[in-house]
């Protein structure tokens, strides 16, 4: 199979050009990764395009609206961006297939270009576009050599996996910012739902707390809370028949709970004092809850020898 001659892209409407390429740059500021620092993901393809394609010079370039960045290279030194119009990538991206240039000083196009007449002097130059599963080109994955050659069909095939193989890590990063984006708006709504439950409870309103469960608010009134157990990292909140795993302190939860309705016994411990039904010398009975033939479950809980003073003089015992 032969390589592609590069053709000029078909004119289009002013307009239409303007938008589709405005629409590209947005495409690629949604990744975060103009200017980050280098990965060895992306090394170890610009890496392996190079062994593949015998090539001296190979590089993952990205192009916004001004210049291209090299987000990998290797083989090229002290070049990390260049203005976009000295990039052989902004014909690549203009395309959906490989474009491939044998001997750069025998293309009109390319024969008087400063990156072909000076340093780094390409003669050779076959690049893959990144296209997004939206169909934004954003780039491309390229091999570049100082001689005149041509690609194998399996080179061409090789490279294009490999183009796919870098927007698969550019998706894995995308998709890791977005979920980043979506804990940070949910635990601001949850220190919001909290504050406005605190509130309502201090002017007397309906007790309650949201806790955040499977990437999912849920609200819970703590007149149904039996006790709280540390698990952990995490905390379980026991509600009648239901309960609640969170990623949690005992501290943190403890501050939420009304005080005059709840007390810390143990380190792992926290119980509703209403739900006490005995105290035994080291142990409070509590009120579980009910099962499902609606009868109740009593459940020991410790009590640590440095909240026993406090608890007894709540419940009035000393």
């Amino acid at each position: 199979m032969s390589p592609k001659s590069f053709a000029a892209p078909a004119r289009s409407k002013p307009a239409a050009r303007r938008a589709d390429e405005a629409a590209r740059v947005k495409a690629l500021e949604q990744y975060q990764i103009m200017d980050t620092p280098p990965e060895s993901v992306f090394d170890d393809l610009v890496r392996l395009a190079g062994f593949i394609c015998g090539t001296p010079i190979s590089l993952i370039s990205l192009l916004n609206g001004e210049r291209q960045w090299l987000k990998a290279q290797s083989g090229l030194t002290e070049v990390g961006s260049t203005p976009r119009s000295e990039a052989f990538c902004q014909y690549t991206i203009q395309g959906t297939e490989l474009l491939e240039v044998e001997d750069a000083l025998q293309d009109p196009l390319f024969q008087n270009h400063a990156m072909v007449t000076g340093d780094p002097h390409i003669r050779f130059y076959a690049g893959y576009p990144l296209i997004t599963p939206e169909g934004h080109a954003l780039g491309a994955i390229c091999a570049i050599d100082q001689v005149p050659r041509r690609l194998t069909a399996e080179q061409r095939e090789a490279l294009r996996i490999l183009a796919r193989e870098v927007v698969a890590h550019l998706e894995l990063r995308r998709a890791k910012i977005q979920l980043q984006e979506e804990k940070t708006k949910l635990e601001g709504l949850l220190r919001m739902a909290n504050d406005t439950a605190e509130s309502l409870y201090l002017n007397g309103g309906q007790n309650e707390i949201f806790i955040k469960q499977d990437h999912k608010l849920l609200r819970v009134k703590t007149t149904d809370i039996r006790y709280v157990e540390a698990l952990g990292d995490y905390v379980n909140i026991y509600s009648g028949r239901e309960r609640y795993t969170v990623y949690s302190t005992m501290k943190e939860l403890e501050a939420k709970l009304p005080a005059r309705e709840f007390a810390r016994v143990h380190r792992k411990y926290i119980v509703r004092l209403d739900r006490i039904i005995s105290i035994e010398s080291d142990a409070l009975i509590v009120e579980a809850g009910r099962g499902f033939e609606q009868a109740s479950s009593l459940l020991p809980v410790p009590i640590g020898n440095s909240y026993k003073a406090a608890l007894l003089g709540r419940l009035n015992l000393i």
